[in-house]
């Protein structure tokens, strides 16, 4: 689908606003990374990516959900046009680095959808944020919506293999495939909180010198991580 020649102009427009609220929220997580880095004793980002709808794209959203395709419609109706994606650790950075951007005092919290502790019915996990994002004009101010995505890598891997999937059977997934997926989804949810304990088993032993905990096989005795 595409826009016409008129709504595709000034949607072009809009895509400017949202490229400097997008470079907003990168700014912001990169402060965080360089406060983590340089001042915290951890750093809990593996790393992030971030993008921005272009114009096929957005059409094709909105032909989906049954409306007009024009820059209106477009900038009123949908809210994920930017989007950033932030790559954490363990699961439980998740809602760390979410409640860190949910504080900053001039941005507002859109909506909010814990997909961590409440996976969809297809085994997707991830902590949604859409935060209405200030930007300043010459002349004027305004915000617009980025979507913030956090999750771990684990999740991350899971995500990206499900699209494919998706893609792939043209989002009509066999039903053994689906089932297979959702297992892969729990295994995954378990590995996840596994290697966060296995980590706070190790800054524990290092944390208080002590030769019995740092021990292997004392710490599998104690914490019962096999």
């Amino acid at each position: 689908m595409l826009f016409p020649q008129g709504e595709f102009i000034k949607l072009k427009e809009y895509l400017v606003l949202y490229e400097c609220a997008l470079e907003n929220i990168i700014t912001r997580v990169e402060i965080l990374l360089k406060d983590f880095v340089n001042f915290q004793a951890y750093n809990p980002i593996e790393h992030y990516k971030f993008r921005l709808k272009n114009s096929e794209s957005i059409a094709d959203k909105l032909h989906r959900q049954g409306h007009d395709i024009t820059a209106e419609n477009a900038r009123n109706i949908l809210t994920d046009i930017a989007g950033v994606r932030i790559i954490c650790s363990y699961s439980r950075d998740v809602f760390h680095i979410a409640e860190m951007l949910k504080r900053q005092t001039d941005i507002k919290v859109r909506s909010e959808k814990d997909y961590v502790t409440k996976p969809k019915p297809s085994g997707y996990r991830s902590y949604h944020l859409i935060l209405d994002v200030p930007i300043f004009l010459t002349d004027k101010s305004e915000s617009l919506p980025v979507e913030v995505q956090i999750r771990t890598q684990a999740m991350d891997f899971w995500a990206s293999l499900e699209h494919k999937v998706k893609y792939k059977y043209e989002r009509r997934m066999p039903e053994h495939i689906s089932l297979d997926l959702v297992d892969c989804a729990e295994k995954i949810a378990e590995l996840d909180e596994r290697m966060y304990l296995i980590q706070e088993i190790v800054d524990m032993a290092y944390l208080h010198k002590d030769p019995v905990i740092k021990d292997p096989i004392a710490i599998e005795r104690a914490f019962d991580v096999r």
